[in-house]
């Protein structure tokens, strides 16, 4: 601001006269001024903030990691993503699955831990083919008859074995590090 004002006074005194000056004088004060309360508002208003992973009066986290309200504290590394379900049916018949899958997976992964995608390939000769994909692994593979109707037999049975995989493929993860075996790429 102080630049602005060495720039503008001057500038208004050559061409306008002492008049202008007094003027332009006038508007950097009143601005200066409007900065410095903004940002005295400002610091007042940063100091009334919670301090961040403090929980209720005496400031103490708890020893479960939990943060008050807010649930279980969050980590940079966390995935952004994680519990989403991606829809890739384009039929009907692979929306029915997609719906009952999904309303039943909430149920199963209450965290909302895991991320996967439902694919699904249409054929005229043997209905849907259908998978379920986590981490590019197919956890899960099946053909749907074109009668809807077992659709939702078969989603309740998916999602049986889609989390049975998932939880086995973690523990094999978490478990297994092989140095002739290379990290997974993206």
């Amino acid at each position: 601001m102080r630049t602005f004002a060495t720039v503008l006074a001057p500038l208004a005194l050559a061409l306008c006269g002492q008049a202008a000056h007094a003027a332009a004088m006038t508007v950097i004060k009143d601005a200066t001024q409007a900065t410095e309360a903004a940002e005295s508002k400002a610091a007042v208003a940063k100091d009334k903030l919670p301090k961040p992973g403090l929980n209720g009066a005496n400031g103490a986290n708890g020893a479960n990691g939990m943060n008050g309200a807010n649930g279980p504290r969050k980590s940079v590394f966390d995935d952004p993503l994680a519990g989403v379900v991606v829809n890739r049916t384009v039929t009907v018949l692979g929306q029915d699955f997609y719906q009952y899958f999904t309303s039943l997976w909430r149920q199963k992964d209450t965290g909302g831990q895991f991320s996967i995608s439902i694919y699904e390939r249409p054929s005229a000769r043997f209905g849907s083919e259908i998978w379920v994909q986590f981490r590019q692994k197919k956890m899960f593979h099946a053909f749907l008859p074109p009668a809807r109707a077992a659709t939702k037999k078969i989603s309740a049975a998916a999602v049986e074995i889609v989390y049975q995989n998932i939880t086995d493929s973690e523990v094999e993860r978490i478990m297994v590090k092989s140095p002739d075996l290379g990290p997974e790429e993206m």
